[in-house]
C-alpha cells in the first residue's frame, strides 16, 4: 500500500487539520481534536496521539498526565487531504470528564429509526446518566446512592440468576442475566472499568488457554 505524504495534507489558514479519533476495536467515535504539522509529526514517530490545544495554544500529549494513552494502530486522510480519522487502542477514558468518549450527549434521533442496542452504546448511555443526572432516572439513582448500592443490587442480580438457573427456567434466566448484565455496566462506570478493560482480560485468558493447550499437544 502506498502512504500518502504529508505534504499533501491541506491545513486551514491557522495550520490545523481536524483528527477524528475513533476506537479501533469497537468502532466508537471518541473525540474530535486538532494537529499541527508537528504534533502530526511527534504522533507518527512515537505512535501516540498528540494534538494541538487551541485554547492553550501548546502541544498536547494525549495521556502526559493523566496516563490515558492512545497508542495509534493508523491514520487515514480523507479524499480532499483535509481531514484525518485516527484509529486507537487506548490506556483509558477519551474525555476529560472521564467518560469513554467525549460524545455523549444526544441532541437528535429520528423516531421511525429502529434502536440498535450494543453494549458500547448501553455503557455511553450509563456514562451520560453518572455525568449529568437526570431527574427520575434510575441509573442516575443507583449513582447518586454510591457504591455499596450498586454493589448491593448486583449482588441481589446475581442471587436472582443462580435462582432461575437452578430452576431451569430459561426465558427467567435470560431476564434475570440482563438485569445483572445491566447493574454489572452500572458499577463497571462507578468504578472507572471500561468495556476495553474486560476485552483486554478477556483476550488475555484466551492466549493463556491456547498456550496451555499447546504445551499439553507436546
Amino acid at each position: 500500500m502506498t502512504m500518502l505524504n504529508t505534504e499533501e495534507l491541506k491545513f486551514d489558514e491557522n495550520g490545523l487539520i481536524p483528527a477524528i479519533v475513533v476506537d479501533a476495536e469497537s468502532r466508537k467515535v471518541l473525540t474530535l481534536a486538532y494537529m499541527n504539522r508537528e504534533s502530526l509529526q511527534i504522533s507518527m514517530e512515537k505512535g501516540l496521539t498528540c494534538f494541538w490545544s487551541r485554547s492553550r495554544q501548546t502541544l498536547w500529549l494525549k495521556g502526559e498526565t493523566s496516563g490515558h494513552y492512545q497508542h495509534i494502530r493508523s491514520i487515514t486522510a480523507d479524499c480532499d487531504r483535509d481531514a484525518l480519522v485516527v484509529e486507537v487502542t487506548k490506556d483509558g477514558p477519551a474525555c476529560h470528564l472521564g467518560t469513554d468518549s467525549c460524545f455523549t450527549a444526544p441532541l437528535y434521533k429520528a423516531a421511525d429509526m429502529p434502536e440498535v442496542f450494543s453494549y458500547e452504546g448501553l455503557y455511553a448511555l450509563l456514562e451520560g446518566r453518572k455525568a449529568a443526572p437526570k431527574e427520575g432516572s434510575y441509573t442516575s439513582y443507583l449513582f447518586d446512592k454510591g457504591l455499596d448500592k450498586i454493589l448491593k443490587k448486583v449482588g441481589e442480580e446475581s442471587t436472582e440468576v443462580i435462582i432461575a438457573g437452578k430452576a431451569q427456567d430459561r426465558a427467567e434466566t435470560v431476564y434475570e442475566l440482563a438485569d445483572l448484565a445491566y447493574h454489572a455496566m452500572v458499577l463497571m462506570v462507578e468504578m472507572g472499568i471500561t468495556l476495553d478493560d474486560l476485552k483486554k482480560e478477556l483476550a488475555s485468558r484466551h492466549v493463556i488457554d491456547k498456550k496451555v493447550k499447546q504445551e499439553k499437544m507436546v
